[in-house]
């Protein structure tokens, strides 16, 4: 990991994953489930806490947005798509609102806690091929 990255990670205050990104925790996790059910997945884990609040979802396009209301205030973009049958991406996109323009880390934080929490009801797929 260069500077660069070091800086670009704990001095922004936006994180958000994708298929080749640079930091492990942040690369996109692949579900054995549809994209129906994992976006209710997704729905459910946020209607059962508290410190969610769903602004808006999207079937159609995949997409559940909210705000994170206890601790550091976030908004949050979940896409999830189906790539083949069974194998489903789940993409985070966070941007954490703070008077400074840096969290110190919090947006890779939450998107590493939000994987841990889906990775407790949908079977992580671990060699996708």
């Amino acid at each position: 990991m260069g500077i660069r990255n070091v800086i670009g990670k704990y001095l922004n205050n936006h994180a958000e994953t994708n298929e080749n990104h640079w930091d492990d925790s942040l690369k996109t996790h692949y579900y054995k489930t549809t994209k129906d059910k994992g976006l209710r997945t997704l729905e459910d884990i946020f209607k059962k806490s508290s410190a969610y609040e769903i602004n808006a979802v999207s079937a159609e396009h995949g997409e559940v947005s909210i705000n994170v209301k206890k601790g550091k205030k976030a908004f949050v973009v979940a896409t999830v798509v189906m790539v083949k049958p069974y194998q489903t991406a789940v993409d985070f996109s966070v941007t954490t609102e703070s008077f400074l323009p840096f969290d110190l880390g919090y947006s890779t934080k939450l998107i590493k806690a939000l994987y841990s929490e889906i990775n407790q009801h949908l079977q992580l797929i671990t060699d996708k091929k």
